[in-house]
């Protein structure tokens, strides 16, 4: 029992460390998800396997132009330095009214990177005032390049490629979102 207890906690550290951001740094990755199983939140399957949705809260994006609300999604969240270096890490899909809110203790400016992110994703980087300052769109699946936030970011939303385009969600709108108890 030990021995199969070492080989769990050895294969777990090993999974953790291939997900580490590139260069190390928290927070410097894209995406997978969280394992919230015990979490009391509603989920939804994803195909093929693939990690499942877990709603942890809802995320509105307000139009800077008339104030009102543009989209309001169910979201994971990504809180912790673990959670945000697994991201949507392995999720095979997401519909289009789910996302992720990546929340760091302060602004700061990113990077994130899609290894083994199966999805094209569109990411969305605000600032401490919960207003986007820029959009990084249609995300290469896959690719270990760094997406740059440009300006600096406190929070971090992606959703589904091409979202920002369906839905007029531009730079300057703002984001508002509540969690789950």
């Amino acid at each position: 029992m030990k021995q199969l207890n070492l080989v769990l906690a050895l294969t777990g550290a090993l999974y953790l460390a291939a997900c580490q951001p590139k260069g190390g740094q928290p927070g410097d990755n894209a995406s997978a998800t969280t394992d919230t199983a015990t979490s009391p939140a509603t989920t939804t399957p994803a195909a093929d396997d693939g990690p499942v949705f877990t709603k942890e809260g809802e995320l509105s994006f307000i139009s800077k132009a008339k104030g009102d609300t543009i989209k309001t999604i169910d979201i994971e969240l990504a809180q912790t330095d673990e959670e945000r270096a697994l991201g949507l890490m392995n999720r095979k899909s997401m519909q289009d009214t789910q996302g992720m809110l990546f929340i760091f203790e302060a602004a700061a400016e990113q990077s994130f990177w899609m290894k083994n992110t199966y999805i094209s994703l569109d990411i969305m980087y605000v600032d401490a005032n919960k207003e986007i300052v820029s959009i990084r769109k249609y995300t290469t699946p896959l690719s270990e390049d760094g997406v740059p936030s440009l300006k600096p970011a406190q929070y971090v939303v992606e959703t589904n490629a091409g979202f920002s385009d369906k839905y007029h969600v531009q730079v300057g709108d703002k984001i508002a979102f509540t969690k789950l108890k």
